[in-house]
């Protein structure tokens, strides 16, 4: 393919990309006037509210979610305040290292004026294998095509390097630098979400040295992996131009309940570094009614604690 013709395919995708994220922007609100303190005669960036697909029960099947499933555009529709959905690419069948279930994706993200912000799930085995390089590269160029700004890779426990050791970060660091210019080439962000602590999640993105690559931020995982006292302080160790995005959840809670995370104080954290990007829920549920209920109620809260920045 030619530059002209891969720069031409380029603007395509991401013309696709500002029509259907319109559609699903018009769902959302600008910032709520309960949020105190706040300059609530500004304009402000519209909220950028998200789902995990893996946390949508499904309807029609109890006890399932609904991955590898198309109908989930339509199914999310019934979230009030939701405004984009965060897909699976690998997990289930079918999945997304098919180009037409990308593509019949992308049909329905249209259909229902629902877009994807970001894509998950990219790796096919552990992560950082022999074959990392070529799975991220399969993974980004599916996200493209969705349309989505951002790619969540997840590396937990063992798969997480030493960061106090090169030899254990070094390699991490290189497919990284490797594949952030393909990321940037796809105008994505690849957002990494691991068991590392705030600091060593800022000393990795630092090392890789490129805007393309930051952190999918997930405070709940801080406190699984022994960083609790350090989850919201994180946010403005990282700041705003190293966080790709928020996961928001809270064990099966409401994220009112004040249990292992403050996340008043983290959405007000994250209103003090003027942060942009999206706070997408991945929240337990047994059934969808739950799920229609309690993130309403979690919305509620998040409006009232978080205030997108106002337009300049």
């Amino acid at each position: 393919m030619s530059k002209q013709q891969n720069h031409t395919r380029r603007n395509f995708i991401k013309m696709g990309l500002l029509g259907t994220a319109g559609l699903g922007l018009n769902r959302v609100t600008l910032g709520s006037p309960s949020f105190a303190g706040a300059e609530n005669s500004a304009k402000r960036l519209p909220y950028k509210i998200g789902m995990r697909q893996a946390s949508i029960p499904d309807p029609a099947r109890p006890g399932k979610n609904m991955v590898a499933n198309f109908d989930t555009f339509r199914v999310a529709r019934d979230l009030k305040d939701i405004c984009g959905v965060e897909l699976q690419v690998a997990s289930g069948k079918p999945n997304m290292r098919d180009m037409d279930v990308v593509r019949r994706y992308k049909a329905e993200s249209n259909k229902w004026g629902l877009p994807v912000p970001s894509t998950a799930g990219v790796w096919t085995g552990a992560p950082w294998g022999p074959d990392a390089a070529a799975q991220l590269t399969s993974s980004i160029q599916a996200t493209e095509l969705l349309g989505a700004t951002n790619m969540l890779v997840a590396f937990f426990g063992k798969s997480a390097p030493d960061m106090s050791d090169e030899n254990a970060y070094g390699p991490v660091v290189e497919i990284l630098q490797k594949a952030a210019p393909r990321a940037a080439d796809a105008g994505i962000i690849l957002g990494l979400e691991n068991s590392l602590s705030p600091a060593d999640n800022k000393k990795l993105v630092d090392l890789v040295g490129s805007p393309n690559v930051q952190v999918y931020y997930d405070l709940e995982n801080m406190y699984d992996f022994g960083h609790g006292a350090e989850a919201v302080p994180g946010i403005k160790l990282l700041g705003k131009e190293r966080l790709a995005a928020i996961h928001v959840k809270n064990k099966g809670k409401l994220i009112s309940h004040n249990w292992r995370i403050d996340w008043a104080k983290a959405f007000e954290a994250l209103t003090e570094i003027q942060y942009e990007g999206w706070l997408t829920f991945e929240t337990a549920q047994d059934s969808f009614a739950q799920c229609v209920t309690e993130t309403a109620e979690n919305i509620r809260f998040l409006k009232k604690h978080f205030q997108p920045p106002a337009v300049s």
